[in-house]
């Protein structure tokens, strides 16, 4: 296992940087924190501009930052696991930012949906707030987006991406530098109304502490602290605020009319002063349309997250967790979309018998992790049928790009997944086809790899009567000659020239990633 981790936190507003080693169980010891306000979903000069296009001086921001991270965390000797939040993910130039996140900056960056966002920065705050036993709502605002989630006892009830951040209502609401009392009653309108549909699960889970995770809040919390009177505090974890102070607050940065005058507040940071009105609305409105009556500050939050879920990752088996939650997600998905779940059961039981086989054979040096994003190729292959059945795989591809419901992988990971389901039939990969063509070359030798693996998988249960009862791989004449797929039908009576058939035609990929011939064969009983 990887000794040191970093785990870099991409958000529209701030960059943010944790370097720990491993501890016991789901402890770690931070080594190093680095926080740079690069203000990706913003253009020259740090103005807000619209989130739909990262800005390329904001984007020379962010790479020039993640190069100065890419370099702490070498000092470290750190495996470096990096997110990207609202501004990356919903920017149509995004893959300019990853591209060059990965050419000139030597860092591989995962673009998180809001719902596993929301689950990682929960999986964070739980290692700083004492609150795994009870029901929490949890409350993250970001610049570009603000993240909601009910849990208990580590298990996410419910959860939600809103698209209200800081950033993004100083765009919409105050562009100018005087504060307007119109601009703000359109601004929390707007915000109660986004809060909707979250606030229904919320008040019907219930939850019996609010926990609040996110600059905006502890900004917000410095006001408060300096209000009672007291001194700061060197860390604002497990700092409680009342919704009538929060009120308090509002009252008074709204008072400040202008940036510099809001610069003036005791107890501010000066960095947060022009995006701090409306991160203070939303809060506000969150905790009256939410019913809190008092929120708890975690210091911990998305990049903490990171940091536990890349262990668990390093761990392997030696925890269950995150392998439970992925699998559940994967099977959830395919029960609501997959009118045959027990044919692409026995489809995924067959890849990964195939999988292991050729593995241990030499024949290829993929790991558990490849073999994981396998299986759920396999459950998930033909979710496209419930859109239509002409082109169905190209249908699965957009569906598991595009869905909630994969919770635990992360969106490289649910690509690689997508796009080994959409070649599991018809035309094979190829460099014209613009998804394929986006991944590295490491990444689209394994696309490759497992998508000749389910092509075959999935014809040898071209009945769907689960007729194949288990295979058995062997190399003719040292390898020479090819691969032999022997395959034992469930009884004597069964018929298998329609999977030896559909599996003859369909092998050509497999042959080729392998550079062997294949044959498929059947032991005689």
């Amino acid at each position: 296992m990887t000794d040191t981790i970093a785990a870099i936190d991409i958000g529209t507003n701030s960059f943010h940087l944790v370097v720990a080693r491993p501890g016991d169980g789901h402890t770690f010891e931070v080594v190093a924190r680095e926080k740079e306000m690069v203000r990706l979903g913003a253009g020259a000069g740090g103005r807000a501009t619209d989130l739909k296009d990262l800005q390329p001086d904001a984007i020379d921001r962010g790479i020039a930052t993640l190069g100065r991270f890419r370099q702490i965390a070498e000092i470290h000797d750190a495996k470096v696991y990096a997110v990207a939040t609202s501004a990356v993910r919903e920017a149509e130039n995004a893959n300019v930012f990853v591209k060059r996140a990965r050419k000139e900056a030597g860092v591989d960056v995962d673009v998180i949906t809001g719902v596993e966002e929301a689950r990682l920065i929960h999986l964070g705050v739980l290692q700083a707030v004492p609150v795994f036993d009870k029901r929490l709502v949890l409350v993250d605002i970001g610049g570009g987006s603000t993240e909601i989630l009910v849990g208990e006892k580590g298990e996410v009830l419910a959860s939600g991406s809103l698209k209200v951040g800081a950033l993004r209502l100083q765009r919409r609401f105050f562009r100018t530098d005087l504060v307007h009392p119109a601009a703000v009653d359109s601004c929390r309108r707007y915000v109660r109304a986004a809060l909707a549909p979250m606030a229904r699960p919320v008040r019907k889970k219930g939850f019996d502490v609010a926990v609040g995770s996110s600059g905006t809040i502890q900004a917000v919390a410095g006001l408060v602290n300096a209000a009672r009177g007291d001194d700061s505090p060197r860390s604002f974890n497990l700092f409680e605020l009342t919704r009538d102070e929060v009120d308090r607050a509002v009252q008074a940065i709204v008072g400040a009319e202008t940036v510099a005058l809001r610069r003036e507040l005791v107890g501010i940071d000066p960095s947060r002063a022009d995006i701090i009105l409306p991160g203070a609305l939303i809060l506000q409105e969150t905790m009256h349309e939410l019913g809190m009556a008092q929120m708890t500050v975690s210091d911990y939050a998305l990049r903490e997250g990171v940091m536990l879920d890349a262990l668990e990752r390093e761990r392997g088996s030696a925890l269950h967790h995150l392998h439970d939650l992925r699998r559940r997600s994967v099977i959830h998905l395919g029960e609501l979309m997959d009118d045959d779940p027990v044919h692409s059961a026995q489809s995924a039981r067959l890849a990964l018998k195939l999988f292991d086989e050729i593995h241990d054979l030499g024949l290829h040096q993929l790991d558990d992790q490849h073999r994981e994003l396998l299986e759920a190729a396999a459950l998930l292959a033909n979710v496209g049928l419930f859109v239509s059945h002409d082109k169905h795989h190209k249908h699965s591809y957009y569906v598991i790009r595009n869905s909630d419901h994969l919770a635990g992988f992360t969106d490289h990971e649910i690509e690689v997944i997508a796009l080994v389901a959409r070649y599991h039939r018809k035309g094979e990969p190829k460099p014209t086809h613009p998804e394929f063509d986006a991944l590295g070359n490491e990444q689209q030798k394994v696309v490759r790899m497992l998508a000749g693996i389910l092509r075959v998988a999935i014809a040898l249960d071209r009945s769907h009567a689960g007729l194949v009862k288990k295979l058995k791989c062997k190399l003719t004449d040292g390898g020479k000659r090819g691969l032999v797929i022997d395959l034992t039908p469930v009884d004597t009576d069964a018929d298998l020239s329609l999977e030896r058939y559909t599996a003859d035609d369909r092998k050509g990929l497999l042959e080729e990633v392998l550079g062997l011939e294949v044959v498929i064969d059947e032991r005689q009983w």
